[in-house]
């Protein structure tokens, strides 16, 4: 396993993505994606930690797995970190490349296609205050995602994924496009809670109805 010395890299991202893909080690480690994506590790990381969720979300307890370095990332963000910092246990796990292959593949093509629109711009949602609040709200979407919900983490990872691209690209628009989406997100929940729970009770008061006039038969 390589020294990580956290390096900046000018290359793009998605360029750093192929080259990681091409080495001969068969095993990835989470040390050598912080080495190679340099300065933009906290950013780079999310999107990396948030597609993959993403596409695990349908297995059980994967994202749970998956879901601890994110959290770790974007706890950083919250405290102001300045440069990212992950235990040495935890640069030391690896995934099999192939499956980081297999991975990338799935997500190049859109990736690319977002990679080529992005630009710095709108520089006051990538501002240091607001790098602390995306940091709060991706930390609570990480614990959405670790929860043991079947599909229901794919939004909250994607979510994280984007607000990680627009802090790489320094792109406020696409930062914006994620609050808007988180916003979304929440409204549907708490639509969704009220419509079941107003069903949960209206059943509830047709059972005692149901009860009542039972007992006033016999």
């Amino acid at each position: 396993m390589p020294d990580y010395d956290y390096q900046s890299d000018s290359r793009p991202f998605s360029r750093v993505l192929d080259d990681i893909g091409t080495k001969d080690d068969p095993k990835l480690y989470l040390g050598e994606l912080v080495n190679a994506f340099g300065e933009r590790g906290f950013g780079a990381l999310m999107v990396f930690f948030g597609v993959l969720n993403a596409i695990a979300s349908p297995i059980p307890g994967s994202t749970t797995i998956l879901g601890t370095p994110m959290l770790l990332i974007c706890l950083q963000l919250v405290i102001r970190g300045d440069q990212l910092w992950m235990p040495s246990w935890a640069l030391k796990r690896s995934i099999p490349r192939e499956s980081y292959r297999a991975t990338i593949a799935k997500v190049r093509k859109p990736l690319l296609a977002v990679e080529r629109l992005s630009r710095p711009r709108l520089g006051f949602m990538s501002s240091e205050i607001a790098e602390v609040l995306i940091g709060i709200v991706t930390t609570l979407l990480t614990l959405i995602v670790m929860l043991p919900i079947f599909g229901g983490n794919l939004f909250p990872s994607l979510f994280v994924a984007l607000f990680g691209f627009g802090l790489m690209q320094r792109d406020g628009f696409l930062i914006g496009v994620a609050w808007l989406g988180v916003t979304g997100f929440c409204i549907f929940v708490w639509a969704a809670w009220e419509l079941i729970s107003r069903l949960f009770l209206a059943s509830v008061g047709n059972f005692q109805n149901v009860g009542a006039w039972l007992q006033g038969q016999f």
